[in-house]
């Protein structure tokens, strides 16, 4: 319930946001706003009031929101207003550029919300990310997928595509849309160039994940029940320093040297409260002995800078821009059906599945910051339903003198508002069915 709590807070602090950019904006040019939504009212409304000239309400569908503008074809296809003589404050009678900077209006919220919340975070509890420097200190460790696309336990990233990106979040997103990556490994530098499909295959399985810090310590957090390891009477802390006289520093290579050793029995050499103790135990059939590592959390490896609220401003600028950037090279990624990047796209619910299981409005702050430019961006494709699709006719109506139609612009509109309600319904129903799915293998 919370997960759900969080969402539906962020999605109406950005959809209320967003529309009142357009509200604004409208209101600004003196035209007439008849309703403002938070959520869809198809067929009825949880609440409404009317305040002078504009109905203000909470819809039941919560798909986004909505102004209705007097005179503007949009989501509502009020086409016996549109049959009528066009009134002063109608948005079809105002010049384009007014028209262009309603349509601009919500985007340009969103922009300006990021750029807000950065600032008041930065220059409060700090700027914060995970050091890639600190993250790969002991070189990095790899899943099945992340080897068999070229990387090996222990490279170290040095650039990717000719940069070095200090933060590891922005790292692996940058790795998944790379050109090239040159990795140090044992001393020697290594080209990497990873094809559509390598990035489909690390997107399909270990996603943002297949890359870990190399564990420096093979320390036991926990076993397995029925285990070899519970068998040969490893306990929880037990430290291992080496296996049939060979001693190991990372647990990459400790894993891979008991592949080679299914079913043999092995000498353990384990440190124990100060105290050296040798077990004797087997390797199962799949080359584990049945235990799980500690490992480290990312936070091990966080830096906070504390900014002034000057530096603050100038960081949340450059902070809202690079979300941009990367909005579009992920866009980019989903245009390339070979990456299978498209599977990935989220609906509320899928985003709600990955958020925190308990309140911390730290999170829920740069969440919205992020969500805000990626709603930023989404609004700004030259998609018919959406405000840069309604930007587009209007600069293009601004350059040549030439104005859509209203009939043809209803028609546009009707494909635009079809296109994006279908890819709705798909990446509902992929999240819907992913969470019915986990509930019954779970």
């Amino acid at each position: 319930m919370i997960q759900v709590a969080q969402i539906l807070f962020i999605l109406s602090v950005l959809v209320i946001l967003h529309e009142f950019g357009h509200y604004l904006t409208a209101r600004m040019f003196k035209m007439r706003v008849e309703k403002f939504y938070l959520f869809l009212d198809i067929g009825f409304s949880l609440i409404k009031k009317k305040i002078g000239e504009t109905e203000w309400g909470i819809g039941w569908l919560p798909f986004g929101g909505y102004v209705k503008i007097s005179g503007m074809i949009d989501e509502s296809m009020d086409e016996d207003q549109m049959k009528q003589e066009p009134q002063p404050w109608e948005f079809r009678s105002k010049p384009a550029w007014q028209r262009l900077i309603v349509m601009l209006g919500g985007i340009i919220v969103n922009i300006l919300l990021a750029w807000f919340i950065y600032t008041m975070m930065f220059s409060t509890v700090g700027q914060k990310y995970i050091s890639m420097e600190k993250f790969q200190k002991n070189g990095l460790a790899f899943g099945e997928v992340g080897q068999s696309v070229g990387f090996k336990n222990g490279d170290k990233i040095v650039s990717i595509d000719g940069k070095l990106q200090p933060k590891y979040n922005w790292a692996i997103i940058d790795v998944l849309l790379s050109e090239e990556v040159i990795v140090d490994r044992n001393g020697k530098e290594v080209k990497l160039n990873l094809t559509d499909e390598q990035k489909g295959e690390i997107l399909g399985s270990e996603g943002k994940n297949f890359i870990k810090p190399r564990i420096a310590t093979i320390l036991i957090d926990s076993l397995e029940p029925k285990s070899e390891a519970v068998k040969a009477n490893f306990k929880k802390g037990d430290l291992i320093k080496s296996v049939n006289g060979k001693e190991f520093t990372y647990f990459d290579v400790f894993a891979e040297d008991l592949k080679g050793l299914k079913n043999d029995s092995i000498k353990v050499v384990v440190e124990r409260n100060k105290q050296l103790v040798e077990l004797n135990a087997k390797v199962n059939k799949e080359g584990k002995l049945g235990f799980y590592p500690t490992t480290q959390d990312k936070n091990d490896f966080l830096i906070t800078n504390k900014l002034s609220f000057g530096e603050a401003v100038s960081a949340a600028v450059k902070e809202s821009y690079q979300l941009l950037v990367y909005n579009v090279k992920q866009f980019k990624l989903i245009l390339k059906p070979a990456t299978g990047a498209y599977k990935q796209v989220k609906s509320p619910i899928g985003i709600a599945r990955q958020l925190p299981d308990s309140w911390d409005w730290e999170f829920i702050w740069n969440f919205t910051a992020l969500f805000s430019i990626g709603l930023a961006f989404m609004n700004l494709l030259p998609i018919p339903g959406l405000d840069g699709g309604h930007a587009l006719f209007t600069i293009v109506e601004m350059v040549t003198g030439k104005k859509l139609s209203d009939k043809a612009a209803g028609y546009v509109q009707t494909g635009g508002m079809i296109f994006l309600l279908s890819l709705m319904v798909l990446t509902f129903g992929k999240d819907i069915y992913q969470l019915i799915l986990d509930k019954l293998i779970n």
